[in-house]
């Protein structure tokens, strides 16, 4: 037994080694292109916890060392500081429904994944490519892989429909996220879920999750509790995201 797990490890590292970012880009079906109107901004409920008012990040921090978050904040804007990294809650959730506002600066330049790209790690498990990630990314008019788009489970859960709003207007995207569960052996009892409305158009309808967000090979799971949920700064400094009206609703489920 203990031969045959041995060379089930070699097979699978050989495997991860030979793979590339290519083998998980699904390019088509792509999602269908719907029309939305201008974006009402949408105020917390009473007994929402507020992530991000419009003065403040004292509630984020940095993925990397933990130290205060330094993106900027201006005009109740929050947006992506060069250089800063990602930053996370400082608090941990399980299940939840989530409100994110988002806009891609107008007058934005690039293509395909090189245009505006960013994204929402519903439950960070680590920094990298560790958690489940909600792409953010310019998707007017700009083509790439499917399972790539915004509202995408990146790499993972192609969107139901592409509502995107031309770059400088803001977005917003509505989530119910229901954490996956773990047996005490580390296997998984329940898989994680997600529902998402993006600019109140239903793009992801009670999808099951495989794993956390990986950029090279397939998802997995790995045991985990409470988790922060993560901004990403994907380095882009001439498109840099913003954010604005975040909160978030604890779920018993």
């Amino acid at each position: 037994m203990k031969t045959l797990v041995l060379l089930a490890a070699i097979f699978a590292a050989q495997s991860s080694a030979q793979s590339k970012p290519e083998d998980t880009e699904v390019w088509a079906p792509e999602p269908a292109v719907v029309t939305t109107g201008p974006l009402a901004p949408a105020p917390p409920p009473s007994d929402a916890i507020v992530l991000f008012d419009g003065r403040d990040v004292l509630g984020w921090e940095s993925v990397q060392d933990g130290s205060p978050a330094r993106w900027l904040v201006h005009d109740g804007v929050m947006t992506v500081a060069k250089g800063t990294g990602n930053i996370q809650t400082r608090q941990r959730f399980a299940s939840y429904q989530l409100h994110v506002e988002w806009r891609v600066p107008a007058g934005i330049m690039g293509e395909g994944q090189a245009r505006g790209n960013s994204g929402i790690f519903l439950a960070s498990t680590g920094d990298g490519d560790l958690g489940y990630e909600l792409q953010i990314i310019d998707s007017y008019a700009n083509r790439t892989y499917a399972n790539g788009t915004a509202g995408s489970i990146y790499k993972q859960l192609s969107p139901l429909a592409n509502p995107s709003r031309p770059p400088g207007e803001w977005q917003s995207y509505d989530v119910v996220w229901a954490a996956p569960m773990f047996h005490a052996d580390g296997s998984v009892e329940r898989p994680a879920t997600i529902t998402v409305l993006m600019n109140g158009v239903l793009v992801q309808d009670h999808a099951v999750l495989s794993g956390p967000t990986r950029y090279v090979g397939a998802p997995r799971y790995a045991a985990h509790g409470r988790a922060p949920i993560k901004l990403q700064d994907h380095g882009d400094p001439s498109a840099p995201i913003s954010f604005r009206n975040i909160w978030v609703r604890e779920l018993n489920r």
